[in-house]
């Protein structure tokens, strides 16, 4: 064998453990791009109920993702440290996907009350099998070229389960649907049935992953009780890990809000729903091809350029469907631009989850401890957040346009066309636009000082 080269062996076993992302982002998917739509315009919730629910979840969130990081790193036992908890969360969140996605005929307090518990409790079981399955990327391996393939393996099933997601809602959901349904075929039912599917799937995918996965190289440190002091000790200690989460965070907002803005766009906007799948199909090719980025360009490049690189192609590709999106109204045109933006976001995502595993050995680096899964679950929190802010820019914006006012009235007026237009595809520029100046100027894992990190670990 070649020297450098990675064996087959070991690219099956990476293969096996990126299987898990799949069932992952069925449920992600499911939350991040369909939820906000399920809750206003088949259940008919206010917009000022998620402005006000969102928040408090993500107050909540700060305590539960790094406790959990805190609990999977004080984990011993005989089938590993992570993979029992991806097992427990992956069960956990099937059940709660379904259930937050069945309404059980409940309405008025009942219902919001209801939906505020089930919207929580998403949270909290997605962090038992999020954390645990991204933190073990490091305990792969310490090569840079092989945890380089770990993440862009996990992030391309991650983006099939994202695309399953965003490709076949639109047409399986008129299929599933019955009783009361939209003009454009979706109901309650049919919301419900596919979210349990989509719970079966994360089981099997995520018992796929466990079962043909060995946990190797696992660092264990002294075991810790929670405190908040430790963790936020762990966090104000790395300030790589803050400027992370700065420019992540606002990057990953930009994405969302097209990921979430899209049902709208074409439901509402075009009046075509099923045309969001061809939409998705282009972009899911273009996040395809985005994940050779990485293995192509490092050969030549610096993760810093490669990021930066990302962010200008994400950007260019979303101006370019702005213009020919919803001003020039070519949709064929824009959804080819499609693939620009994905080809930026796919590789941004892949290096987002390699700069992690690179801040967790910074942080070792400076403080003489290793804290991988308190890291990690920053990354869990920061989608969270940026999940938060598309949120509140979302529906603030559709409740000055007063959309739904227009819905009950059945008619969606041309300003809140082109604000859920900009939305989809404005905004975003904005967003990573934003984060690039951020990352440019505050990240500095790069050049001597991560030679000096490398050495140190190795």
């Amino acid at each position: 064998m070649a020297k450098g080269s990675i064996s087959g062996g070991k690219r099956r076993r990476f293969a096996l453990y990126g299987i898990g992302a799949v069932g992952l982002d069925l449920s992600y998917g499911m939350f991040y791009s369909f939820l906000s739509y399920y809750l206003s315009n088949i259940l008919g919730l206010k917009e000022a109920f998620l402005l006000i629910l969102t928040p408090i979840a993500r107050i909540w969130d700060g305590i539960n993702d790094p406790m959990m990081g805190t609990v999977v790193d004080n984990t011993r036992t005989r089938f590993g440290k992570y993979r029992p908890w991806i097992v427990i969360g992956a069960f956990s969140n099937a059940i709660v996907l379904t259930m937050l996605f069945t309404s059980f005929g409940l309405s008025g307090t009942p219902l919001y009350i209801y939906i505020a518990v089930m919207y929580v409790l998403w949270g909290m079981t997605n962090t038992m099998a999020d954390i645990p399955y991204w933190s073990m990327i490091p305990s792969f391996t310490g090569e840079e070229k092989e945890r380089n393939l770990v993440a862009t393996i996990a992030r391309s099933f991650s983006g099939l389960g994202q695309a399953i997601i965003t490709i076949l809602t639109p047409i399986i959901l008129p299929m599933l649907s019955s009783g009361v349904t939209t003009e454009k075929g979706y109901s309650a039912e049919g919301f419900s049935r596919w979210a349990m599917i989509c719970g079966i799937a994360l089981i099997l995918f995520s018992a796929v992953c466990v079962l043909n996965t060995k946990e190797k190289n696992v660092a264990y440190g002294e075991k810790r009780k929670f405190s908040f002091k430790q963790i936020f000790k762990v966090i104000n200690s790395n300030d790589q890990l803050i400027v992370f989460m700065i420019f992540a965070m606002l990057s990953n907002a930009g994405w969302y809000l097209t990921s979430s803005t899209a049902v709208y766009y074409f439901t509402d906007v075009l009046g075509e729903p099923k045309a969001q799948s061809l939409f998705q199909t282009i972009g899911s090719a273009g996040y395809v091809l985005g994940l050779f980025v990485i293995p192509l360009l490092s050969r030549r490049l610096t993760k810093r350029t490669i990021y930066s690189i990302s962010l200008i192609t994400a950007m260019a590709g979303y101006t370019l469907m702005l213009v020919f999106g919803p001003l020039l109204r070519l949709t064929a045109v824009m959804n080819f631009c499609y693939i620009l933006a994905s080809i930026g976001i796919s590789s941004m995502f892949v290096s987002q989850t390699i700069f992690l595993a690179d801040i967790v050995d910074y942080g070792e680096y400076k403080n003489g401890t290793r804290n991988e899964s308190i890291t990690f679950s920053m990354k869990g929190f920061l989608q969270k957040m940026a999940y938060t802010i598309q949120t509140f820019v979302l529906f603030i914006s559709l409740g000055i346009a007063d959309y739904s006012g227009q819905i009950k009235t059945g008619g969606i007026d041309g300003a809140t066309k082109t604000v859920i237009g900009f939305l989809a595809f404005g905004m975003p520029v904005i967003f990573i636009g934003a984060s690039f100046a951020v990352f440019r100027k505050k990240f500095k894992l790069h050049g001597k000082l991560s030679e000096e990190i490398r050495e140190y670990i190795g």
